[in-house]
């Protein structure tokens, strides 16, 4: 079912941009499953209260063991995996362990400005390199890079454009880091929003890199857990010694109630992420339809994620346009925070509540009209 443009807008929108429509960030506006909130309550009422296991609950980590396995169809064992406060800890703990003061990290462009912070905080150099205009791997610019780079950060599906890598370059890419000795940093934290009935291939699932791979998790966007702060990595042996050395530094024991009712999101899986993947199918819908009605601006339909990113034919730089836009009432995202690829585009979130929506589209088609009657009088 796709909803129509009234569906999304509020009767009687607030005057005078007094209120914030906020699309800027990726917070599911959806609460937290029941059955995981059950197992929260009940994990605090049993004295899950303490410091646990500083590696993360052992069934937590048989249970991210077995679905790896599982995608990867290959074994993995548990002493493999490391339970952390959300995917922002695991990827900027893999770096950490990974990643020495002078080393190149490629980051693909544009790209989570979580990144190339993690990189620097490390030493490192990030190395952006270009998507391609459809925006999936550009092979022939990676090949080129990879030689003298440490790393290299994979997100699938992509953040911000929304793309979900193939097979096939995803094959691509696995040959390369191996034939250069690159390690791989998957960051799959939105690997169950991949829309229009598309497969989705898990960078597990790609064998070139397995002695290589740094596989990235999170609870948090998939079942709305964002304030639980619970996600895991899994890395190959030789790396994951120090990888947890490094996290029991900086992080020490994840709550251990959280990981209790992660257990049991876990094992419920996609039925209960399935209605919210709907809805945020019909969100895209709606954006990238809006975007399409409003002069100047232009979106790509995303394959999967939570961000729909759309390119603006302002001379104006993004950070500049989303300043007058929060003027305006709306916070979005400005693409060159991304990566010098982002420029002239904003990120916008479908995980916004719909009334908001319509309100904030609203915000922004009047503020782009103005924008463009006010460049072509002063021409």
């Amino acid at each position: 079912m796709r909803l129509a443009a009234g569906d999304l807008r509020p009767d009687g929108p607030p005057e005078g941009g007094q209120d914030l429509v906020l699309m800027g960030t990726g917070e599911p506006d959806f609460a937290t499953p029941e059955p995981i909130l059950r197992a929260g309550i009940a994990a605090l009422s049993e004295g899950w209260t303490h410091y646990g296991d500083l590696n993360g609950d052992p069934e937590l980590r048989g249970l991210a063991a077995e679905l790896a396995s599982a995608a990867a169809s290959s074994e993995f064992d548990p002493g493999q995996v490391l339970v952390t406060s959300g995917a922002t800890s695991a990827v900027s703990i893999a770096v950490a362990a990974t990643v020495s003061p002078g080393d190149r990290v490629v980051l693909l462009d544009p790209s989570y400005s979580l990144f190339a912070s993690a990189v620097l905080a490390a030493g490192g150099e990030p190395a952006y390199v270009a998507l391609d205009p459809s925006g999936h791997l550009d092979l022939d610019r990676l090949e080129d890079a990879l030689p003298s780079a440490r790393a290299i950060i994979v997100v699938n599906p992509a953040n911000p454009v929304g793309t979900v890598f193939g097979r096939q370059e995803l094959e691509a890419l696995a040959k390369l880091a191996e034939r250069h000795r690159t390690i791989v940093i998957a960051d799959e934290v939105c690997d169950h929003f991949v829309f229009d009935g598309r497969r989705f291939t898990s960078c597990l699932a790609v064998q070139p890199w397995r002695e290589r791979l740094i596989y990235c998790q999170s609870m948090s966007k998939t079942y709305a857990m964002t304030g639980w702060r619970v996600g895991y990595l899994i890395a190959p042996p030789a790396m994951a010694a120090e990888i947890r050395r490094m996290h029991r530094t900086s992080v020490g024991a994840v709550s251990a109630a959280s990981q209790r009712a992660a257990i049991v999101a876990l094992r419920h899986g996609d039925e209960l992420v399935a209605p919210m993947r709907d809805a945020y199918e019909q969100r895209r819908d709606f954006i990238v339809d809006r975007i399409a009605e409003i002069p100047g601006l232009s979106a790509r339909s995303p394959e999967g994620g939570f961000f729909v990113m759309a390119r603006y034919d302002l001379a104006m730089g993004s950070l500049e346009v989303a300043r007058r836009l929060r003027d305006h009432g709306v916070v979005v995202r400005p693409g060159r925070e991304f990566g010098p690829a982002g420029e002239h585009q904003l990120r916008l979130s479908i995980a916004t509540t719909p009334s908001a929506l319509g309100l904030g589209l609203d915000r922004i088609e009047r503020w782009f009209e103005a924008a463009g009657s006010a460049a072509v009088g002063a021409r």
